[in-house]
């Protein structure tokens, strides 16, 4: 599978966002240190608390600590463009366990370790470098599935769908979830469903895009900048594909809670789901979890996704290409009723075998297994 990176000229870089990041990290295990008991695991989530592990070991702490990695982890010529690169590295060495969600991260993150800061892997098959040496693993990460499920069958939830069935008055509906943010690919999904109506008049009447997309980061430029494509882009669809009764793309800025998210999967006979780069994407597992066994969806995935790697029986695609994506919604559009349940029920098989829990138990198992090794500050 092809990687692929965003622009690094989309980063900002300011010496005193990296002073920020240390004395946040800093005040926060100060905070946490009293809470500590000899005993206890200590389990740190994601990149905002990469040092957090290393302030323990400053203050004392010889607790089994484990460290996940929820976003993905860059190939080592896009990592060295940080200017403290190698200290964020050497921070993850006080930890006892690595977890990432494929093996393609652990492998970029070893490849940084063995090229950049000279590390190796010991016949124990830890990661060793900087005088220190770490268990790594892949644990990818899932949703409660049968609580989703649940949701679908809510009231709400089924309020939110009927309202939406009526909505697209007899049309099948395409949907996508995600909040605003350059890496989700929306600007190529837009263009790809603009593909589609190009491609296949004969389809165009049949089909309603809704496209739910709430703002974050409303602050940062770049983020600004996404807002204004996507307005103009879907204004040039709807501009050029309208008809006085059918307007083919709904492009929402609001949030919605999760049973009502789980009413509009359910209402929909497409999930969209193309981001350019993501650790895991739980959309995509939500939207598997919320079909109705008797007349499932179908999921169309971008190749890019950690979730790609379990949910192989979705329609895979590279969202950068247009053609792809527009392929792929005639094929999702008709495919017959058997292929459809048979690929769903291989997707809500790992869906729900690799659920949250299992993640979870998988990754504290592993860390409280580990072997204290020797601390280094």
């Amino acid at each position: 599978m092809a990687a692929v990176a965003l622009p690094p000229d989309l980063a900002v870089y300011d010496r005193d966002f990296q002073h920020g990041y240390r004395m946040v990290n800093e005040r926060f295990a100060d905070a946490l240190a009293p809470l500590v008991e000899p005993d206890d695991l200590i389990w740190i989530h994601d990149y905002h608390l990469i040092p957090l592990g290393r302030e323990l070991r400053r203050r004392g702490f010889t607790n089994r600590i484990g460290f996940f990695l929820h976003v993905p982890w860059p190939a080592a010529q896009v990592f060295v463009n940080l200017p403290e690169h190698r200290d964020l590295v050497q921070a993850l060495f006080a930890y006892d366990l690595l977890g990432f969600q494929i093996q393609d991260y652990l492998q970029a993150f070893e490849d940084y370790v063995v090229s950049q800061a000279a590390g190796r892997r010991t016949e124990e098959g830890l990661l060793s470098a900087f005088d220190r040496s770490v268990e790594t693993g892949v644990f990818p990460i899932g949703i409660d599935a049968p609580e989703f499920a649940r949701l679908a069958r809510t009231q709400t939830a089924r309020s939110s769908r009927e309202r939406l069935i009526g909505a697209t008055a007899g049309r099948r509906l395409i949907v996508g979830v995600d909040r605003l943010d350059y890496s989700k690919g929306m600007e190529e999904r837009f263009l790809g469903f603009e593909r589609f109506l190009a491609d296949h008049a004969e389809l165009r009447s049949q089909v309603l895009m809704l496209q739910v997309a709430p703002v974050s980061r409303e602050q940062v430029l770049a983020y600004q900048e996404i807002r204004s494509r996507l307005d103009a882009l879907s204004g040039r669809i709807n501009g050029e594909y309208s008809d006085v009764d059918w307007t083919p793309l709904r492009y929402v800025n609001k949030s919605y809670r999760r049973d009502e998210l789980a009413g509009i999967y359910a209402a929909s006979c497409v999930g969209l789901v193309t981001p350019l780069r993501d650790g895991m994407n739980l959309v995509a597992k939500e939207y598997i979890a919320a079909q109705d066994p008797e007349d499932p969806g179908v999921l169309i995935l971008s190749r890019f996704t950690g979730a790609a790697r379990e949910l192989d029986a979705a329609l895979l695609v590279n969202p950068n290409s247009r053609e792809e994506v527009a392929d792929a919604l005639r094929r999702a559009l008709t495919m017959d009723h058997a292929e459809r349940t048979a690929r769903w029920l291989a997707l809500y098989d790992v869906v729900s075998r690799n659920d949250v829990q299992a993640w979870r138990d998988s990754f504290v198992a592993r860390l409280m297994a580990t072997s204290r090794l020797p601390i280094a500050a």
